[in-house]
């Protein structure tokens, strides 16, 4: 269709003195996906907000916004309120603040049909449940009476997205609709927009900064910086061959499955704030590497031939030369890695058998005990100085208890944790307080973990003055390790709010390096950032590691950073270890079939790649930690055991598999009856 179903033409969105979206133009076509990526303040879910009016009144929008020609921008609140929901449906970021906690899924999903068609009660909660099943929610009749706290995150998006197309609206907008989820959720949820918008023929807007899902989803993609526009393009066209500085730096920045070590291209600087424009040129200036004299004194316009266009001057230039990011970017020089053989290192931490349970009690003020969540069900770890060892697993797995057993310096539940050769069951008082030093977190948000009232200088000093170190030597010591994670030490009166958030990060790596420990644990250091500064951070940790010789025990779910990042990796499910091994094995050959559906789920920035590869999805959400699991936990998900013959599956329902070496000697170990399958 050449007549666009969405036509936005000039769209502005300001807040008071601060433009938020300078300029927008996008068309949307029936049945089309259209991918928008940038980083956050980039103006893309504002956009996205402004096309249905949910923006606060605060905001003064200008431009046009028009439906099959029908203006939206202006339209009184009430006629605009029979657009939304029926003719254009939104997928919001957060789920369970979308959703009303007070009243049941079925309800609201019932609520939403009822409000823009003439049916009745009944007829409505019937609707209800076919979209839950639709959208592949288990017993849809029973779901419908459950509060939306008591659904899993997956549950909750697919209940959204349930909820988004029950009037078979023509567009969706889903805001950021998988960021907070699960690799293999994030599979299913994706999955489940494109069942939603083949039943309902609808064109879908996805708004996303991971360009993974934006390549095997989008049809064209349209990349935005400070406001505007400044790349759109066919998905293929895009990645094989952009035309600004700005998405080659995105593309460049972004760790890949397939790929391997090397320093990431990160984008220096940081986008600018709304408000924070100053003088004529192209807003990308100060941080592009192709600037030009040119480009500071106009703002370039978006030009080009066909479907592609790009706001940069050197577009014609970078469409005929198609280099890669690193041609064109500075890549840091990152040191050799630790060189001696695993085997000759000395041990930093060894975990084994180590298992976690809590009591579950029922009732306020008479309290009764009526079970156990085993959190920790067997786990066991082995990292060695200058290495780096991966904890992947879904959300429920057991890695953050792992990680506060291990921090804790005290005896386990069960099992042995011995940290630089210390059985922390033997440790006392002060045994344990020397220790700790020699071991410290990074914890995955930065603002929440920095005190928002202490200068940044005084948090670094934080853990040296816990460790009894005089006042003047900790002082002493802060312009060093400033300058160590690459901050300027001429800031340390500076507080945490006045950093971004990559800076802020920056800080909490130096106030872990300022006690000079062994071994370092992140917690999802990089899952909040964006990938352009995600991308300076992990370039930072690897030179760290290298200089400083550190262990690091990296927890994340995104298996795309642990393969650029990790030495070894660990794979957890429901408080177990399944499977173990150097990345180079269990990425190339991963044995057990939780580990294999993890990896086909991680998305590739890559759209022919991604395209060609088999979809694999891992159904339905770990069983409930609360109950003991006779045999193989993994079995209800797992695609192997519904292949094996009937004397196959009953040893795996009541032998649990023991962690096997895929090859006597070798550094890969697996928990699994049938790796090689049936």
């Amino acid at each position: 269709m050449t007549t666009p179903l969405l036509a936005v033409r000039n769209l502005t969105v300001d807040f008071g003195d601060h433009p938020a979206v300078r300029g927008v133009d996008l068309d949307l076509r029936r049945g089309e996906t259209l991918g928008l990526v940038g980083e956050s303040g980039s103006g893309k879910s504002v956009t996205a907000l402004a096309v249905l009016g949910l923006l606060p009144a605060a905001a003064r929008i200008g431009g046009s916004v028009r439906l099959d020609g029908e203006e939206l921008v202006g339209l009184p609140a009430r006629q605009l309120a029979g657009i939304r929901g029926r003719r254009i449906a939104m997928v919001f970021q957060d789920p369970l603040s979308a959703f009303t906690p007070v009243y049941r899924i079925g309800d609201q999903i019932a609520e939403a049909v009822r409000v823009h068609q003439n049916v009745g009660k009944a007829a409505a909660r019937s609707r209800a449940a076919d979209l839950l099943d639709l959208v592949g929610i288990p017993d849809p009749a029973r779901a419908l009476d459950a509060f939306p706290h008591e659904f899993s995150g997956g549950m909750r998006q697919r209940a959204m997205i349930a909820m988004a197309v029950a009037n078979d609206p023509d567009i969706l907008l889903a805001d950021e609709p998988t960021t907070a989820l699960d690799v293999t959720i994030q599979a299913q949820v994706l999955d489940v927009l494109r069942t939603a918008q083949r039943e309902t023929g609808a064109a879908l807007v996805l708004v996303s900064h991971d360009l993974g899902v934006i390549a095997g989803s989008a049809d064209r993609v349209a990349v935005m910086y400070a406001g505007r526009i400044v790349e759109t393009a066919p998905v293929d066209e895009l990645f094989t061959a952009p035309r600004h500085a700005y998405t080659l730096g995105l593309i460049g920045a972004v760790p890949r499955l397939d790929g391997r070590g090397g320093p990431l291209v990160p984008i220096p600087g940081r986008p600018p704030a709304a408000g924070e424009l100053h003088g004529p040129g192209c807003p990308f200036a100060e941080r592009c590497p192709l600037v030009e004299d040119r480009c500071r004194t106009a703002e370039p316009q978006l030009a080009g031939d066909g479907d592609h266009l790009a706001a940069c001057v050197r577009a014609d230039h970078l469409a005929a030369t198609r280099p890669a990011p690193a041609e064109v970017y500075p890549v840091p020089v990152v040191p050799a890695a630790e060189p001696r053989p695993r085997e000759e290192r000395e041990g930093v931490l060894t975990v084994t058998g180590l298992t976690r349970s809590f009591p579950r009690y029922r009732g306020t003020l008479l309290r009764r005990r009526i079970g156990e969540t085993f959190a920790v069900d067997g786990v066991d770890l082995d990292i060695r100085r200058g290495e780096t060892l991966g904890l992947v697993g879904e959300s429920g797995s057991g890695k953050s208890t792992t990680l506060y057993e291990i921090l804790k310096l005290a005896a386990p539940q069960g099992g042995r944790i011995e940290l630089l050769g210390q059985d922390t069951a033997a440790l006392d008082r002060a045994a344990a307080h020397r220790l700790r030093a020699r071991v410290q977190i990074v914890f995955q948000d930065p603002a929440a973990s920095l005190d928002p009232r202490m200068p940044v200088g005084d948090v670094i000093a934080e853990p040296l003055l816990a460790q009894r170190t005089p006042a003047a030597e900790a002082r002493r010591r802060i312009p060093e390790l400033l300058r160590q994670v690459g901050l300027d030490p001429a800031h340390a009166d500076r507080y945490p709010h006045e950093f971004s958030g990559g800076q802020r990060q920056r800080i909490s790596i130096a106030r872990a390096l300022a006690v000079r420990p062994d071994l370092l644990v992140l917690d999802e250091p990089v899952s909040a950032l964006d990938v352009s500064v995600q991308a300076g951070v992990l370039n930072l940790l690897q030179q760290l590691k290298a200089e400083l010789g550190l262990a690091y025990l990296f927890v994340s779910h995104d298996l795309s950073v642990v393969r650029h990042l990790a030495d070894r990796v660990s794979v957890m499910y429901l408080g177990r270890t399944v499977e173990t091994g150097t990345v180079e094995r269990v990425f190339a050959a991963p044995r057990h079939p939780y580990t294999r559906a993890l990896l086909a789920a991680v998305p590739l920035p890559d759209p022919a790649a991604e395209r060609a590869r088999p979809r694999l999805l891992l159904a339905g959400d770990p069983p409930s930690p609360a109950e003991r699991h006779l045999g193989c936990p993994f079995r209800s998900r797992c695609p192997v055991h519904t292949a094996l013959a009937p004397e196959q599956r009953t040893r795996c329902s009541t032998e649990l598999p023991p962690a096997a070496p895929a090859a006597p000697g070798v550094d890969h170990t697996a928990a699994c009856h049938f790796p090689d399958g049936a």
